[in-house]
């Protein structure tokens, strides 16, 4: 009996012990469990700052001033005197095609008019004889109409020859091409001997392009929702390829008023309009066709109040718990309308207050490539979240807890605005 005792005893010892183990273990999930999230964040104050808002474009350098040469007639280029490079004034000759045949039409045309000059001439002497005829009716109503008419097909012949003369002589003008302009021969794309085409109907072979070099633009493509942000009298600072440690003053001096669209009806159509930035620097020879890109600065603000780019994220309104459950239940039929103003998305910023952050619906201005302005929503001095990246856009909501560290402010946003 007294072993049975203590047996018993053992096992009361045993399973009070395990007892504790589970009570504890239990405690520890349950306040564990309880226990508030704390999310590592950068934080910078609400301040007064400068901000230029710019409109990035990409292009290529061309000059103001460009006459593509073209050939009017056809025949053989006999003479070339430029190359490429070469300066030239306006009146210069530029090109000379073979003239042969357009001579014989001048000297056809010329002794056509001759001939039709001297029956022009013969028929109007005919005409006056048979009027004072007529009037003295010696001669018949029939025949008068005869010379008369004869007059009339002599003078439409003279007029005609005379045409055909001027005809001649144009085309004969055209096989010497002269420089319409003082500037450079920046293309050539013909050579000595080689046969052109041209007519007055259609558009001829290029021989050449003279511009002037001096007064040299930046040509862009400015997407359709950034154009209406740009004006003419804009300053740009325009980066050229050939020159990557430098920066060129230039000024916004036409908009296009018509788009162009590439990739028309497919997913990947652009639509564009092209901006002309006049380079203001003239020290440097620049070349047309240069690879380029421009910061249009479209507006200043001075003394406004601004935040971190990235500190500025959207959230949708949180919804009382019977709204959210109701959401929750599957849709049938037309709901019509889709959402409402109330479930749209708000832009946000994290003010910390304490271990805490507060979710602040803010308004933007403008924006430069670290800081956007805010119009309201927050006062200067304001303490907000500005990193890191998936803190600001995933983790943080009304309410979290949060550690500032700013000693490392290392933020994870590879994106325009960010800290360095």
């Amino acid at each position: 009996m007294a072993t049975n005792g203590k047996k018993n005893k053992k096992k009361i010892f045993i399973f009070s012990g395990i007892g504790v183990v589970v009570v504890i273990l239990v405690l520890v999930v349950v306040l564990g469990s309880k226990k508030e999230n704390v999310i590592t964040v950068q934080t910078e104050k609400i301040g007064k700052r400068t901000i230029t808002q710019i409109v990035n474009a990409s292009g290529k350098i061309q000059p103001e001033t460009m006459v593509k040469i073209n050939a009017e007639v056809s025949g053989e280029i006999t003479s070339l005197p430029v190359k490429e490079g070469d300066k030239v004034k306006k009146g210069d000759l530029l090109v000379r095609i073979k003239p042969d045949q357009y001579q014989a039409q001048v000297d056809r045309a010329q002794a056509g008019l001759v001939s039709a000059q001297a029956n022009l001439e013969k028929a109007e002497s005919e005409y006056k004889r048979s009027q004072e005829l007529y009037q003295k009716k010696l001669l018949s109503e029939q025949e008068f109409i005869g010379f008369k008419t004869n007059f009339n097909v002599s003078q439409s012949s003279y007029s005609s020859a005379l045409a055909s003369l001027r005809d001649a002589k144009e085309s004969l003008s055209k096989t010497a091409i002269y420089a319409p302009m003082n500037g450079t021969v920046s293309q050539l794309l013909s050579e000595l001997g080689e046969r052109v085409s041209g007519s007055s109907f259609t558009q001829g072979t290029q021989i050449m392009t003279v511009a002037d070099l001096s007064m040299m633009e930046a040509r862009v493509d400015v997407g359709e929702n950034d154009i209406i942000l740009i004006s003419v009298g804009d300053t740009a600072r325009i980066e050229i390829d050939a020159y990557p440690n430098r920066k060129f003053n230039g000024v916004v001096y036409e908009l296009a008023n018509t788009a162009t669209t590439k990739n028309l009806g497919s997913q990947d159509e652009v639509t564009n309009f092209q901006v002309k930035i006049r380079v203001v620097d003239k020290d440097v020879a620049l070349r047309p066709g240069m690879s380029m890109s421009a910061d249009i600065e479209t507006e200043t603000k001075k003394n406004v109040l601004s935040a971190p780019i990235q500190s500025v994220t959207t959230r949708a309104p949180k919804k009382p718990e019977g709204e959210q459950k109701e959401q929750e239940k599957p849709q049938t039929g037309n709901q019509g309308g889709g959402f409402g103003s109330a479930d749209r998305a708000v832009e946000v910023v994290f003010i910390v207050q304490g271990s805490k952050v507060k979710s602040v619906p803010v308004k933007r201005g403008i924006s430069d490539a670290g800081y956007v302005e805010i119009t309201s929503g927050v006062k200067e001095e304001d303490e907000i979240v500005s990193g890191s990246y998936k803190a600001i856009n995933r983790d943080l909501e009304d309410g979290s807890v949060v550690k500032v560290e700013n000693s490392a402010r290392k933020f994870a946003i590879g994106k325009p605005g960010e800290s360095k």
